[in-house]
């Protein structure tokens, strides 16, 4: 009884099919990556947001990153970083986590890296200075403490052309 073989007709049909069907999904991934990028960002947006709102609450109404929890004190991107991952006292010390007295924190293992730019960097607003009308591409997030006004630094919008930097 004699072998049957694939012809080379037969398998140009299915290399042309199989071209034909990853043209039609491969786009679907990309979008897939892209929305997952937007979802984390929102997500990071709250969890940083609600955490913020926490440490205020707990340091007698004194927002992250003034040194020492003392507004009149210029607020800072290391002072707001220790506020939010070490444990802190109601004054604002920092000390590693379980250090006897420091009951509050951390609020965070660590700034979460922007998941569009790639940066963890925060840009501190002071106090007497305008919020930025426009994103800072050189940092992962800005802040400023007088207005809680916590946002991402970065350019770019989602599919529906809102700016990330308006979320």
């Amino acid at each position: 009884m004699p072998r049957r073989a694939f012809t080379l007709i037969e398998i140009l049909i299915v290399v042309v099919i199989l071209a034909i069907l990853a043209v039609i999904v491969l786009p679907k991934f990309s979008n897939v990556t892209a929305s997952a990028r937007v979802s984390m960002l929102m997500d990071d947006l709250r969890l940083m947001r609600s955490q913020l709102l926490v440490f205020r609450a707990q340091h007698a109404g004194v927002a992250a990153g003034y040194p020492n929890c003392d507004p009149a004190l210029a607020p800072t991107e290391e002072a707001m970083v220790d506020h939010i991952t070490l444990a802190t006292t109601i004054t604002g010390d920092t000390a590693p986590v379980g250090t006897p007295g420091y009951k509050y924190g951390p609020y965070m293992r660590e700034v979460p890296e922007n998941p569009v730019n790639g940066l963890r960097s925060v840009l501190v607003v002071a106090d007497s200075a305008e919020f930025p009308n426009s994103p800072q591409d050189s940092y992962g997030w800005i802040y400023q403490p007088a207005t809680m006004t916590f946002r991402a630094a970065c350019s770019g919008a989602d599919k529906d052309v809102v700016s990330f930097f308006d979320y």
